[in-house]
């Protein structure tokens, strides 16, 4: 994926992590932070073939790819102090990795087991991802920033995929959380909520390709145009740098006046 935009230095010498990085939002912030200063990116995530690509098209001196399931603390965990000891420390946290399920999950018809599949992607692992990201600034003496992916469907409700809606609930109210108890130590905790955008996780859900759902989407914005994950990412870029130095517990909307209804 290539990013027109002209560089910046918004994030010069910033070291920063994303999870769920090889793809979609992830893919489109990794390209945007190299593109914007930062010394290091590092892209968390499953989805090998895929990151080490990105990894290849950002250059191997500016960026890393470790295969880490947030589902697993400990390989959280190790990803940061990997990054640590190879740049050592930590700027930035976009905790981004997420997950929806195929299935209808309407509230009478509700999958207990995709739901903890989901919780343990979409909640479990931005939790451990905020516990250590903030452990290792704090220790580094770090005023850093850490941005979670939330979703326009955590203030809307859905029609269907209500464990996602209660996810992203879940994700909203830990970033309430932490800009409190890590406002002291002069680290930002904020969240993005997107609305739908064409990513290889929602095509799939839909069994569409990018262009399609789109189109599904493009008449329910009040802003006309299409909305891609580059908007997401600027959103992302803002929240990560100086630019919002003084914005924190706050959660951003990037959808265009979308009249959620799915």
């Amino acid at each position: 994926m290539a990013n027109t935009k002209v560089s910046s230095n918004k994030l010069q010498d910033k070291v920063a992590i994303i999870t769920g990085g090889a793809s979609g939002i992830g893919e489109a912030t990794a390209l945007l932070f190299a593109q914007n200063g930062a010394r290091a990116v590092v892209i968390a995530d499953v989805q090998d073939q895929k990151g080490q690509q990105l990894v290849e098209s950002i250059g191997s001196h500016r960026s890393t790819y470790i295969h880490c399931d947030v589902t697993d603390e400990n390989q959280l965990k190790s990803t940061i102090e990997a990054t640590v000891h190879k740049y050592s420390q930590i700027d930035v946290m976009f905790c981004n990795a997420g997950i929806l399920n195929a299935c209808s999950q309407d509230v009478m018809d509700f999958d207990m087991a995709a739901y903890e599949k989901l919780f343990a992607v979409n909640v479990g692992g931005v939790a451990a991802s905020v516990k250590h990201a903030a452990r290792a600034m704090v220790e580094g003496g770090v005023k850093g920033s850490i941005i979670c992916t939330a979703s326009i469907a955590a203030r809307n409700g859905a029609n269907r995929a209500v464990d996602y809606v209660m996810s992203k609930c879940a994700v909203l109210g830990l970033m309430k959380s932490a800009s409190m108890q890590l406002g002291k130590y002069g680290i930002r905790v904020n969240s993005v909520s997107p609305g739908p955008v064409g990513t290889p996780l929602l095509c799939e859900v839909f069994g569409m390709g990018k262009e399609e759902v789109e189109k599904v989407f493009e008449s329910k914005y009040w802003l006309e145009g299409v909305m891609k994950v580059e908007h997401v990412a600027d959103a992302v870029l803002f929240l990560a740098c100086d630019d919002s130095v003084f914005v924190t517990g706050h959660d951003l909307a990037v959808d265009g006046g979308f009249k959620f209804d799915y």
